[in-house]
């Protein structure tokens, strides 16, 4: 099947879409319309049809979706049928949190390999994830074929690391440092900044009120 390109506001419902028809699936739920899959995601019925426009006819006019070829469907086209190993570098707080959840949710992708410069926890197992020191970050992410890391270090230290990701082979970065780190053009970056995220909650609830909703391809 040749890639179908749709907009990024797209792709990033899709997984949402995914996570509640896995729900549906395992309360025993065989179909499901658009107003009813609209009122679970909080996304409106337009935006829904006109997504899954973008992979051809998945529903039936009067019938609605039949819950698990779509689950069938996107588990295909969010890779979820394999897994994806993920290296997480910089094992503070924020690290150790992260691993303690280590996606329970999601079932094809898992964190199997942590990086720190701390020797007290570089050399040990860390909720069931070996962690290793900085020295081997290279060597480890191309040994184990890693291309996702999930980066948690301090700002000072982000692009020096950064570099040294891009070394490795590393094709895309989860940025939860403040910096907006450089990478050249074949590696994509996605930045978490909760900070400015809960500053942004903040804003809309003090200008807006609790009701407002995004447009739909912001």
């Amino acid at each position: 099947m040749a890639e179908t390109i749709i907009p990024k506001a797209t792709a990033k419902r899709l997984p949402l879409y995914y996570r509640y028809l896995t729900f549906l699936a395992n309360s025993g739920t065989t179909k499901v319309s658009s107003t009813e899959l609209s009122e679970a995601v909080k996304v409106d019925s337009a935006t829904i049809r006109r997504d899954f426009s973008y992979f051809g006819a998945l529903g039936k006019r009067g019938y609605g979706y039949d819950v698990q070829s779509l689950i069938t469907f996107f588990k295909k086209i969010l890779n979820q049928d394999r897994l994806t190993n993920v290296a997480l570098v910089g094992v503070g707080n924020l690290g150790h949190a992260l691993l303690n959840y280590n996606f329970r949710q999601a079932n094809n992708i898992r964190i199997s390999a942590g990086f720190d410069v701390n020797p007290d926890i570089a050399g040990t197992i860390q909720s069931s994830v070996p962690i290793y020191p900085m020295t081997e970050l290279v060597k480890q992410l191309k040994e184990q074929q890693i291309e996702i890391v999930i980066l948690t270090v301090p700002t000072d230290a982000a692009q020096a690391i950064t570099d040294e990701l891009v070394k490795a082979g590393i094709k895309g970065i989860m940025n939860f440092t403040p910096l907006r780190i450089s990478v050249p053009n074949y590696v994509r970056v996605q930045n978490v900044d909760l900070a400015t995220e809960l500053q942004t909650l903040i804003y809309f609830l003090e200008h807006y009120g609790p009701t407002l909703q995004e447009t739909d391809e912001q």
